[in-house]
């Protein structure tokens, strides 16, 4: 039987604290949206600090043209002998589609150990590649292929790492429909080389499938053995973040904002018709910031009366979503004391609007557009400025003049269009990590006697069944 990236989940379970935060209570209407942060910390609570390797299974997928063979000769090889002794590899080649290059034979998976790393090190000198021909099918396959060879290596961690140099990019309308597929069987990291890929396809692998996309000019070998070593400080392959609806909530979602930007799809639990559950993969010691949407039907519900809306829980650990109608004369009351302010969500949305404009600028400057290149890239700059976030004022400067950030008016500068192909992907999938508002201890009041954290409105202590004072 088929099983997902959850079956394996290791103990020790790590220690989760959730912390939500509301922008202000919402005015009534038939489709009113309530929007929430939520901030899920993770620590590892005596987890061994690296996942053993025996969990792990890695394919290693090479898209990329003959002419493109010097970026990979060296590269591969080197990573290849730096695998973990016990993990499970395999190595994908090119052509019309998708060739193993190692293992050889009826095997298709390896476990690491000294003579697998030599044999396949040896092999991959003669890797196949894509050569003059009909060219291969697209990311559609590459990531149908992996799909396929996982469904048979079930391990806690599953995971592709595609190399392109997007000679293979034909036949894409395909890939959506496979990555709906693929989402929640495994995740990717993508490593573009060379100039002649585009963007778009390469961020919604890395999205969709909750890992990275980014340029390597040189280093690939450090780059793939770096992403083999980040999978191994997983402490939970699989966390589900599941929200119970009130029945007036009508349409929910949950996007990651922070460490990385991830459209999450929601599974409805069978027989529990307002139960929503959201994967997400590849849980590390840290924070995640989700930005957590609801739309709701007003009609019969009362005014200035504190109604919850949603519960949200994480493990063992669950936070409400807690809201009053207010009429849009009144002022608003003060929001509930869940969190460090009410400026979490505007803070989410910004940054999300700053990234889409960058993206949208540099896209849109790519191909010879310069106005809308411009207006976007000049909106990138103002938030940048509000939101202090340096990176995106510098990705600005390589392409413009900042005249004046805060207004948002920057001159453009003759640029080459294939180098901006990098700094889209940064744009798209660079790590931003959240601000260090919420880091400090849980809210709430803690047990004189053993310490144990508890609600607002406790009055005993769920541990030890002390008076809280």
């Amino acid at each position: 039987m088929r099983q997902d990236m959850s079956s394996h989940t290791r103990p020790p379970q790590p220690g989760i604290r959730l912390r939500v935060d509301l922008d202000g209570d919402p005015r009534p209407h038939h489709s009113a949206k309530i929007e929430a942060r939520l901030r899920v910390d993770v620590a590892a609570d005596g987890a061994p600090t690296d996942l053993p390797a025996v969990e792990l299974a890695v394919i290693i997928a090479v898209d990329v043209a003959e002419q493109h063979r010097a970026a990979v000769r060296h590269a591969l090889p080197a990573a290849l002998r730096a695998l973990p002794d016990r993990i499970s590899f395999t190595v994908l080649g090119g052509g019309p589609e998708p060739v193993r290059c190692y293992p050889r034979g009826d095997d298709e998976w390896a476990v690491a150990d000294q003579y697998h790393r030599r044999r396949a090190a040896f092999v991959a000198g003669s890797l196949p590649l894509h050569r003059d021909g009909p060219r291969p099918a697209g990311y559609a396959r590459w990531a149908a292929r992996a799909r396929a060879l996982l469904a048979g290596r079930p391990l806690s961690v599953q995971h592709l790492v595609l190399i392109t140099d997007g000679s293979s990019a034909a036949g894409e309308h395909r890939l959506t429909e496979e990555l709906e597929r693929c989402a929640g069987q495994f995740t990717c990291d993508v490593f573009a080389i060379g100039a002649d890929w585009a963007p778009d396809p390469l961020l919604d692998l890395a999205e969709r499938l909750h890992g990275t996309a980014q340029f390597v000019d040189d280093g690939l070998g450090r780059a793939i053995t770096d992403a083999i070593a980040r999978l191994r400080r997983v402490h939970t392959p699989q966390l589900p973040i599941e929200v119970t609806l009130r029945p007036s909530v009508r349409q929910v979602s949950l996007s990651e904002k922070a460490p990385r930007p991830h459209r999450l799809g929601g599974l409805p639990r069978p027989g529990r018709p307002h139960r929503w559950s959201f994967p997400t993969y590849q849980w590390e010691q840290g924070s995640r910031d989700y930005l957590l949407t609801l739309v709701a039907d007003a009609d019969g519900d009362p005014l200035e009366t504190e109604l919850q809306f949603a519960m949200v829980s994480v493990g063992d650990v669950h936070a409400p979503v807690v809201a009053r109608w207010h009429l849009p004369d009144q002022s608003a009351p003060p929001a509930p004391a869940t969190g460090t302010g009410t400026g979490s969500v505007r803070s989410l949305n910004a940054t999300a609007r700053m990234r889409g404009a960058l993206r949208a600028g540099l896209a849109a400057l790519r191909e010879h557009r310069r106005d809308t290149a411009e207006e976007c890239l000049g909106q990138a700059a103002r938030l940048a400025t509000g939101l202090d976030i340096g990176w995106v004022l510098d990705e600005i400067r390589t392409v413009a003049d900042v005249e004046d950030a805060a207004a948002g008016r920057i001159r453009l500068r003759a640029v080459d269009a294939g180098a901006l192909g990098p700094m889209i992907l940064r744009a798209g999938s660079r790590p931003g990590a959240p601000p260090a508002d919420t880091a400090g201890p849980r809210p709430g009041p803690r047990c004189g006697g053993c310490g144990t954290p508890a609600g607002g409105e406790a009055r005993y202590c769920i541990s030890c069944g002390k008076e809280l004072l």
